[in-house]
């Protein structure tokens, strides 16, 4: 069963590449400077990695093209992005994470993923009819959550010494980005946590992973978006982002048992 996984994601993979072209990644470029990378890559990544139960494809997509956004890492946003449409990532929220990282990781770095989706929006057909509108009806607010998150920001940073961040924070942010419906808030945190763990941003995993979870996403997956993560972004990022989760897993699990 995983030889055959692994030959239909293959072929996908294969599939996202111009055709007859070779993508900088391909088994035989890599293997013409590191025949270990290469099989490291077709058996571990490809072989392993993406079989794995515990996150969906779609799910291990939408990780993987948050982590070579946040990195910039333009030799494999191509193949990333034409693989997470092949596995149910729409245009539309393809759009919506390049947009959504733009305030994650930089407006560089989703400048970068614009040029490389644009080439893939063309090649397969998406017109701009298919993507996000600027403006759309906005999803309703927690506003109890929200007055919480309120005063933890102002109380971190300083309304009176930082009043533009903290307004921008506010309004920009959490009134109209993450109110946004072209991704479900499941998918949104699951793209910033991602890009967080991506860029070595320890001290804003707290927070974001328990949204996270308070948006769907299980122990068990959060703990899987570290060991695929681990592969796209080095391991060093990964490991410094355990102790923060564990502490969240421990301290929700703490609340749980309480409240029963």
């Amino acid at each position: 069963m995983k030889y055959c996984a692994a030959t239909a994601l293959s072929l996908s993979m294969a599939r996202s590449g111009s055709a007859g072209a070779e993508t900088p990644d391909s088994e035989e470029r890599v293997k013409s400077v590191s025949p270990a990378l290469a099989k490291f890559q077709r058996d571990t990544l490809q072989g392993d990695l993406w079989q794995r139960p515990a996150l969906s494809p779609r799910d291990r997509s939408v990780i993987t093209v948050a982590a070579v956004i946040a990195r910039n890492q333009t030799a494999l946003m191509t193949k990333q992005f034409n693989l997470a449409l092949d596995n149910g990532v729409t245009a539309a929220e393809l759009s919506e994470i390049i947009t959504h990282l733009a305030f994650y990781t930089g407006w560089g770095n989703a400048m970068a993923a614009v040029a490389a989706a644009r080439e893939v929006y063309q090649q397969r057909g998406i017109s701009a009819a298919e993507l996000p509108v600027a403006d759309p009806q906005r999803l309703p607010l927690d506003a109890v959550a929200e007055g919480l998150r309120v005063s933890a920001v102002e109380n971190a940073v300083g309304s009176e010494q930082f009043p533009g961040l903290v307004a921008y924070t506010t309004d920009v942010l959490f009134h109209d980005l993450w109110l946004r419906p072209a991704l479900v808030p499941r998918d949104r945190s699951l793209v910033t946590v991602s890009a967080l763990v991506a860029n070595g941003q320890v001290a804003q995993i707290t927070f974001h992973l328990n949204k996270a979870m308070d948006n769907g996403l299980t122990q068990q997956q959060a703990g899987e978006v570290m060991a695929h993560l681990a592969f796209y972004v080095g391991w060093p990022n990964a490991m410094s982002a355990v102790p923060v989760a564990k502490e969240v897993f421990a301290k929700r699990s703490s609340v749980s048992s309480v409240t029963r």
